[in-house]
């Protein structure tokens, strides 16, 4: 995603040639999953550790034999019981469950069919699902969909990289990087991408043992 075109433009701001040229390539690659895939896996690592997260989800597609990933239909024939042994708790049962119907009755596309739909479009309608807010889908059109011109605003990591990338004494608000990330587009999910790097070097370098 992130080729010389998309750095050369956010290159323009100082703020993100100093970044880039500390981080150094962009290696973005989405995974190309189905949204409806891409949405349940998001709700189980959704407060859980990574790892803790892979191996409740481990457990899940256990139950559906044959398959890579659990069918939503066949989602909506598991009882409840059988979903919480695998470590979900109750509200992720009722998001993954809903995420199944929605998918089953169409509200969900598939990756073809989200292809031909705008980001706000989108967002517009999967933050109708339970437990899917805005970031969710944000996540979802840029790890997933390879969008390239999303800027989660509201994502900590985001805009703790700009802190960390300005010098400032506090993160900037939600509303005012959406105003600075305008000059961005059309490669805002890049932008974040480089951000997020240097809010982890950061925070890697500050943990790092005397």
């Amino acid at each position: 995603m992130g080729g010389p075109e998309s750095l050369r433009h956010l290159r323009r701001d100082p703020v993100l040639k100093a970044v880039i040229r500390q981080v150094g390539p962009c290696t973005l690659r989405p995974v190309k999953r189905e949204p409806y895939e891409a949405l349940v896996r998001a709700i189980a690592h959704q407060q859980v550790h990574g790892r803790a997260a892979e191996a409740i989800l481990g457990r899940f597609i256990a139950l559906y034999p044959g398959h890579d990933f659990p069918p939503a239909d066949q989602v909506l024939a598991t009882p409840v019981d059988a979903m919480r042994a695998c470590g979900l708790s109750g509200s992720k049962v009722a998001a993954i469950r809903d995420i199944a119907e929605k998918s089953v009755g169409g509200l969900v596309p598939t990756r073809r069919a989200a292809a031909r739909l705008e980001d706000a479009a989108l967002i517009e309608r999967l933050v109708a699902i339970r437990g899917v807010g805005r970031w969710t889908v944000e996540m979802l059109l840029i790890f997933t969909l390879g969008r390239c011109d999303v800027l989660p605003v509201d994502d900590f990591g985001v805009r703790e990289g700009y802190r960390v990338a300005t010098g400032a004494d506090a993160q900037p608000k939600p509303k005012d990087l959406a105003a600075i990330g305008q000059d961005w587009g059309p490669w805002r999910s890049i932008a974040a991408w480089y951000l997020w790097r240097t809010a982890d070097a950061a925070k890697a370098s500050r943990f790092k043992p005397q």
